[in-house]
């Protein structure tokens, strides 16, 4: 259990620093399509965010379209636990917590 908790820990550091970095971006396909996922369910709070999140998603699956995953394939893969955790950790180290 805790190495999965490490790996989603490292994951949502990851998420974090390609939130709040205009320049950042994905460097494999689980952070792309992850990164793509956190964009969509944290727009609504945190449209900035959202949009480098987005971007940095953009950067890494323009150069590999084929890695573009539907968002019920990241969940099925195990690289998110679920929509909901995602988006309550990641807002909440967004609002510093």
């Amino acid at each position: 259990m805790t190495a999965a908790r490490d790996v989603e820990s490292a994951l949502l550091t990851r998420c974090l620093a390609a939130a709040r970095d205009v320049a950042a971006a994905a460097e494999d396909r689980r952070e792309a399509n992850v990164f793509r996922l956190a964009a969509l369910i944290v727009r609504p709070r945190f449209p900035s965010e959202s949009a480098r999140l987005m971007q940095a998603s953009e950067r890494y699956l323009a150069a590999h379209p084929g890695d573009k995953m539907a968002a019920a394939d990241v969940v099925s893969k195990g690289w998110v636990v679920s929509l909901p955790r995602l988006r309550d950790m990641l807002s909440a180290r967004l609002r510093g917590r």
